[in-house]
């Protein structure tokens, strides 16, 4: 019995060394580094790439790391212009910013974007024709979704962000937003105002939404990780991280670190998929 209890407790001492030693060769990629990281873009990506911050600068805190929001079209605009080093962005970058920036293109994670209500609705499922209906004023009224009577609030994001891009073209199929729809500039912003709103509806990151907040099934489909990992449900995109022309130094370990195994089990965690 002894020696049982004996070997027990080294496989546990070993495979506690193991997960240490894991988590601690996925950030030996910051060793003799230092300075400033500044990061921007792309709002979907800010809670796991601050975690994963948090995590590097407590291992190396001779390395210091910004991280902002802005949307998409600001994060490739700042990049290009040098002002900061991993400019994020919530869907691919054309060939022509690619080419006019001198764009480095990195795939971290892919997320889905879902219709969102507030919690107060009934409605748990939406055709893609209501959607489109709905977002370019045709349905302006929640009866005519089985609901009250009383007007439909549209929420949309702001022109630079890289989720209305993609949900324009995937979910929208390019028809126009209504002229009335109200503008919030991040996801956690829209997250916020739908789940303040009883009679609102908008679109986010499927990595942001939470409970505060109803995720809709797109013609009876669920916007969940496995329906979008299993090619399902079809709003979805990648998220990346730009540098201007090949990554320095600390942005080249920050994205190393990001697509390492300890990286893309943050990616998860935050409600994505890994690429890796």
């Amino acid at each position: 019995m002894k020696k049982t209890v004996v070997l027990s407790g080294l496989v546990s001492f070993l495979i506690f060394c193991w997960a240490g030693f894991s988590l601690a060769g996925d950030l030996d990629v910051f060793k003799g580094l230092s300075g400033s990281l500044h990061i921007a873009g792309g709002t979907a990506h800010i809670k796991c790439e601050r975690e994963a911050a948090k995590r590097i600068m407590k291992a190396y805190p001779e390395v210091n790391i910004t991280i902002g929001g802005g949307g998409s079209g600001v994060g490739i605009k700042q990049v290009s212009e040098g002002l900061i080093d991993i400019g994020n962005t919530g869907r691919a970058p054309t060939s022509g910013e690619i080419n006019r920036c001198d764009l480095k293109v990195f795939k971290f994670a892919i997320d889905g974007i879902g219709v969102i209500v507030n919690p107060e609705r009934k409605i748990t499922n939406i055709s893609l024709d209501q959607v489109i209906a709905v977002f370019s004023g045709q349905i302006t009224n929640w009866k005519e979704l089985g609901g009250p009577d009383v007007p439909i609030n549209v929420y949309t994001r702001d022109a630079e962000s890289g989720t209305r891009k993609v949900f324009w073209k995937k979910a929208l199929k390019k028809n126009q937003i209504t002229k009335k729809a109200y503008f919030v500039r991040s996801n956690a912003a829209m997250k916020t105002a739908i789940g303040n709103d009883p009679f609102g509806i908008g679109y986010i990151s499927l990595g942001v939404a939470d409970r505060s907040v109803k995720l809709l099934a797109l013609d009876s489909v669920f916007p969940s990780r496995e329906n979008v990992r299993a090619g399902k449900y079809k709003i979805a995109r990648g998220l990346y991280m730009n540098t201007k022309g090949t990554p320095k130094p600390l942005a080249k370990a920050f994205i190393s670190y990001m697509l390492s195994p300890e990286g893309q089990r943050l990616v998860e965690k935050h409600g994505f998929l890994p690429v890796k």
